[in-house]
């Protein structure tokens, strides 16, 4: 599916991912509504995109796991460009390290799943009386494998991949194409909020990430997942590296967790000499 001449919503769309695929979709000749919590970083990307492409892209301020903050993203791409064709569900939190109590749960199942769950309820019966539409999950490596030091994180992308699966079996001959993005480190802030956090699980989940491979950049992500889109491919991997873990974990998974105990131990071990 082409995504020039159409029209997308970009959730977390303020920098890092959301923001590189807001630019490359007007790039590609898109219609974007840039969406973050952080009202001025929407705006910023907005004016980044229209100072190249003039009246290609809005920003919009509020809460993506809101159905009420959807409706309004929804609403305003239809006022200003047309019917939504393309939904980026990239809003995402690293969640409170570790094991983490009953609040902190909700809110990284709220902004890492339900308002995955919530944006289809309201796009997806139009896309199947359209017959076309495309719903675009940022998910992680970590929903894939596992995320050191993070319960909420791990459980929640796993959860984000289940959905995305779901979609795609269900709606997938009826015109709506899902693909589900799941890299391992890109460099953006949310990378550097377990370092941040002064958890020493938090800063375990950093490393984690940090030394198992490359961390590639923000515009070389969105380049792979516009690539992944004109091919209508489910998993998208920026870090081919993660598709082998993946296998060695299906191969035998109490072998894979006895490593992933091991690499874990290596990383404390490290932290304290």
């Amino acid at each position: 599916m082409k995504v020039a001449e159409r029209v997308a919503i970009v959730t977390g769309g303020g920098g890092g991912i959301g923001g590189a695929l807001s630019v490359a979709l007007a790039d590609a000749g898109a219609h974007v509504v840039v969406a973050d919590l952080d009202a001025a970083a929407a705006t910023a990307v907005a004016d980044q995109i229209n100072a190249r492409h003039p009246g290609a892209a809005v920003g919009h301020g509020g809460d993506v796991s809101d159905t009420a903050t959807i409706e309004k993203l929804i609403a305003l791409a239809e006022d200003q460009f047309g019917p939504v064709d393309f939904y980026f569900a990239n809003a995402g939190i690293t969640g409170a390290p570790g094991l983490p109590g009953e609040s902190d749960w909700d809110l990284a199942i709220d902004v890492n799943l339900r308002a995955h769950i919530r944006a289809a309820q309201l796009l997806i019966p139009d896309w199947v009386r359209r017959g076309e539409g495309y719903f675009v999950s940022t998910a992680s490596a970590a929903g894939l494998l596992t995320q050191l030091g993070a319960a909420a994180y791990s459980v929640t992308k796993h959860a984000a991949i289940g959905f995305a699966e779901w979609l795609n079996i269900t709606y997938g001959d009826q015109g709506v194409k899902v693909s589900c993005l799941c890299p391992m480190g890109v460099n953006t802030q949310l990378l550097y909020a377990g370092e941040q956090s002064g958890d020493p699980l938090g800063d375990l989940a950093t490393r984690a990430v940090t030394t198992a491979g490359e961390v590639l950049e923000p515009a070389a992500v969105a380049a792979e997942v516009l690539a992944a889109i004109d091919d209508e491919r489910f998993l998208i991997l920026p870090h081919p590296a993660v598709l082998e873990m993946f296998r060695h974990k299906a191969g035998d998974y109490d072998r894979w967790l006895r490593g992933m105990r091991r690499y874990q131990r290596g990383l404390l071990d490290s932290e304290v000499s």
